[in-house]
């Protein structure tokens, strides 16, 4: 398949850090050029977007792929085939189905469907976890635009109409320093921090539930104190994690948060929830296509953030739809390869269809502009 070959070429490479994703956006370039497909490099700044676009129609479609992963092994770089997984880093979210995403649009740039305009946007830094805006961010903030989005993180062939919001917070615990011979005398941070900690993950937004999401989440993502083994330390920093639901109050979060003990707790990254209207005529589309090829459902909320809330902040409908698989961002992640196929059938069958339903996307965006 060709699918599996190319996503065995983008797990190969190692791109959690800056020079391996230059080496693997020069190869995602010169095989979406060798395809035929128009390609646009962009720089943002020390980042930089590639655009590959099929077809010329009224309708617009953007595909959003993102080529980082998240730190791994070395071995998770070395892509294998397990009876019908393909396992590595990245092969889950998203380089399985960015692979097929990328054969999608060769596809369609070779015979474009009427009506309908396809365009792939890949970047650099979905999985950056600092402040200020990722590139996909900074592209809908110059003007990018389309009737509707897909983002082709890891959902088992449903559509994600839901994802949690984030809330990263930089936690500052204080202590009393003292000998560590005499811990007695002095406040360990970082055995403070702990209790926090445990504090954070009780607080009363945490009990909180949807018909889509059974909680919020906390987790300790980093924590660091002390400055020398014999002494107690006074100081202790923690990153946690917060995922909270649709609906949820982020203010009220925080002001939860900043009653836990700490020193002080800081914002450091937030993203609102993600909420599209599984009645879109766009979403029910997609979900008939996926169903041809695989069970598919829209009563799916993501526990993990994407890139569809940029667009969605500006009244583009998105989604998140990707192939099966499991072990995002762990040890044995994998994607299930047979689902490869149906995937990247399901893309090619909603732009037709998407194209087809040109003329009433176009009704659709003349009576919400004189709203």
């Amino acid at each position: 398949m060709h699918e599996v070959r190319l996503a065995e070429r983008l797990i190969a490479h190692d791109t959690s850090d800056p020079a391996g994703l230059a080496v693997a956006m020069d190869f995602v370039a010169g095989w979406l050029e060798g395809r035929g497909a128009d390609l646009t490099r962009r720089d943002l700044g020390d980042r930089e977007v590639l655009t590959a676009t099929a077809g010329n129609g009224p309708v617009r479609i953007i595909l959003n792929g993102h080529l980082d992963v998240v730190p791994g092994h070395p071995d998770q770089f070395r892509p294998r085939v397990v009876g019908d997984r393909l396992i590595g880093r990245g092969a889950y979210d998203m380089k399985a189905a960015l692979g097929a995403m990328m054969i999608a649009t060769s596809n369609l740039a070779e015979a474009p469907p009427p009506g309908v305009q396809v365009q792939l946007v890949i970047v650099p830094d979905e999985e950056r976890a600092q402040s200020g805006p990722n590139a996909t961010e900074m592209l809908v903030d110059q003007g990018l635009r389309a009737d509707f989005v897909i983002c082709g993180e890891p959902t088992d062939m449903q559509v994600g109409v839901q994802a949690k919001g984030v809330m990263i917070l930089e936690v500052v615990v204080e202590g009393r320093a003292a000998h560590g011979s005499t811990p007695w005398l002095g406040d360990n941070a970082i055995v403070r921090a702990l209790e926090v900690y445990r504090r954070l993950e009780s607080l009363p937004f945490t009990r909180a539930s949807t018909p889509l999401f059974a909680r919020p989440s906390v987790n300790l993502g980093r924590i660091a104190g002390g400055d020398a083994v014999n002494k107690v330390p006074d100081l202790c920093r923690m990153d946690v994690d917060i995922r909270y639901l649709p609906g949820q109050d982020p203010d009220e979060i925080l002001r939860q948060a900043r009653d836990a003990g700490a020193a002080s707790v800081e914002v450091a990254i937030a993203r609102p929830p993600a909420d599209t209207d599984p009645d879109h005529p766009l979403v029910g589309a997609l979900v008939d296509c996926a169903s041809r090829h695989d069970r598919s459902s829209t009563s799916v909320g993501r526990d993990g953030a994407s890139d569809a809330v940029a667009f969605l902040q500006v009244g583009v409908p998105a989604v998140e739809f990707g192939p099966r698989g499991a072990g995002h961002h762990g040890p044995d992640e994998y994607v299930d390869i047979p689902s490869l196929m149906a995937y990247r059938q399901a893309l090619e069958g909603f732009s037709a269809t998407a194209g087809a339903m040109a003329s009433a996307i176009a009704t659709t965006r003349d009576e919400e502009a004189r709203a």
